[in-house]
């Protein structure tokens, strides 16, 4: 199996993060067919070159590897599974590649029919937010036929770095433990900024010190200056960083564990979008902890 520049490829899922990563696509000299839930959200990549599509069945016909990124796995089912779904004119050999953030079943269950068909799929889930997805660098988690993942290649390397994780679903149950660690690691950055201000300290200067040491990451990095510029805007929304924490206990459930951590930011980000925060981004979780010690 192998690609080239004459495949033909679709994304469905024109939001914050799958703009850029057709623009990519397209940059690299790819024919791309797009759609979305909406005309307008991929109105920029049209733009750009892509031709439209009226419905995932249309772009099915048309491509050789799609790519699907959207929210909720309502809206997964019912691109791949629903009328006029990817699945009611999946081709032989088509291959299809979720990079969105999906329960590891459903991403089984995908696999399963496409292969009943003679197609491939792939779960491939993403971190690295707005950022990532601009720059090209996004840590790409994949699950599926091995040799399936290693013919994407050419189309990974042109938004980040790929990760062959197993079969499928591995790359979602890699995702839950990515979102996991941000989760946590969210609540430790959040807590720390809110003390250094208690403490008079400059936030600014905090954040350069400690990201040089043993607290350093890519939060403190990227989100940490936002926070102390009271940019809350979304790389990625607290409405989808709580459905993916839902994913998440679901699948701790399933596994048998108790994972504290991972339960109270659940509660923290539910209750910013309680507050009418749902559209912020993760960082956005400073505001839940303000409420908490009554700040302002």
């Amino acid at each position: 199996m192998k690609l080239d520049h004459n495949t033909k490829l679709g994304w469905i899922g024109t939001g914050v993060m799958g703009e850029p990563l057709c623009a990519h696509l397209m940059a690299a000299a790819y024919p791309l067919a797009v759609h979305s839930r909406t005309r307008e959200k991929a109105a920029q990549v049209v733009q750009q070159g892509a031709v439209w599509s009226d419905s995932p069945a249309q772009l099915a016909v048309i491509s050789d590897v799609i790519f699907t990124m959207v929210g909720s796995p309502d809206e997964v089912e019912a691109i791949y599974f629903g009328a006029d779904g990817l699945m009611d004119a999946l081709r032989a050999e088509t291959i299809l590649v979720d990079m969105g953030t999906t329960p590891p079943a459903l991403s089984q269950e995908i696999e399963r029919q496409a292969r009943q068909r003679g197609a491939h799929a792939i779960d491939a889930p993403v971190s690295g937010g707005d950022v990532g997805a601009r720059n090209a660098s996004l840590s790409i988690m994949a699950g599926g036929d091995e040799a399936v993942f290693d013919a994407l290649q050419p189309l990974f390397d042109r938004m980040g770095k790929a990760h062959y994780m197993g079969p499928a679903g591995s790359g979602q149950h890699t995702k839950m433990c990515n979102q996991i660690t941000v989760a946590g690691t969210m609540i430790g950055v959040c807590e720390a900024l809110l003390y250094a201000r208690q403490a008079g300290l400059d936030a600014d200067k905090l954040v350069d010190v400690i990201a040089r040491g043993a607290a350093g990451c890519w939060t403190l990095d990227n989100l940490a200056p936002r926070i102390n510029r009271d940019d809350l805007e979304p790389g990625f929304m607290v409405n989808h960083f709580v459905k993916d924490l839902g994913i998440a206990l679901t699948e701790v459930d399933n596994l048998g564990l108790t994972l504290p951590g991972t339960t109270l930011a659940t509660e923290l980000y539910q209750q910013l979008q309680s507050a009418g925060q749902g559209e912020r981004g993760t960082q956005a979780l400073i505001l839940a902890l303000k409420e908490l010690n009554r700040l302002t």
